[in-house]
């Protein structure tokens, strides 16, 4: 079985990558372990690192993550079987409006070809909440290219197709919903949104 880059991310020996994805959960667990949420979707959601975290810290009732990558699901079903993972797609997620208390986004909208139509569907099927995160640019190319991580794109990853400043993200979500930003969050080298409806 072939493991992605993610799973790599996650389980890496680095110290360094290691504290700083420790450093990123932190940020989000902190966000809304003091609020009443009983129902989770991780959307983009890899091999359920992230819903883990929220598992582990006793975070949501229903924990239930899709990913479009199929291989993602198989490692995640193996790795965190208590998790309920399957296949989807982000431009049509097959939930009710209003299904999720909170609905997450990790490291996903950068990815997309159509951010707006993605974010439309995750704010359709939260209940009040979202939880959103993509790389702050340029401060993440900075650290991977310091890192010596794709150097012949001066740090940039392949698969990233947006590129957003922490200013420039929060301005994306203004101009394309009616959500609220509550609370934001810069763990290097993220930006974090948490939002309500």
């Amino acid at each position: 079985m072939e493991f992605t880059s993610n799973y790599k991310k996650h389980t890496s020996k680095n110290l360094i990558q290691k504290f700083l994805i420790n450093n990123f959960y932190n940020n989000f667990i902190s966000l809304i372990k003091n609020l009443d949420i009983k129902s989770i979707l991780d959307v983009g959601c890899g091999e359920g690192f992230t819903l883990n975290k929220f598992y582990e810290n006793k975070i949501g009732e229903k924990l239930e993550g899709i990913d479009f990558q199929k291989n993602s699901i198989e490692i995640g079903k193996k790795l965190h079987p208590y998790l309920a993972l399957k296949q989807g797609n982000i431009y049509n997620l097959e939930y009710k409006n209003d299904s999720f208390d909170l609905v997450i986004a990790t490291e996903v909208l950068e990815h997309l070809g159509d951010p707006r139509r993605g974010l439309k569907e995750l704010v359709r099927v939260s209940k009040k909440y979202l939880l959103l995160s993509v790389p702050n640019e340029p401060f993440f190319m900075i650290a991977n290219f310091s890192r010596g991580k794709n150097l012949s794109r001066w740090g940039n990853d392949i698969e990233h197709i947006q590129h957003w400043s922490a200013k420039g993200f929060a301005q994306f979500i203004i101009h394309n919903s009616e959500l609220r930003i509550k609370t934001k969050r810069h763990p290097f080298p993220w930006t974090i949104l948490f939002l309500e409806k």
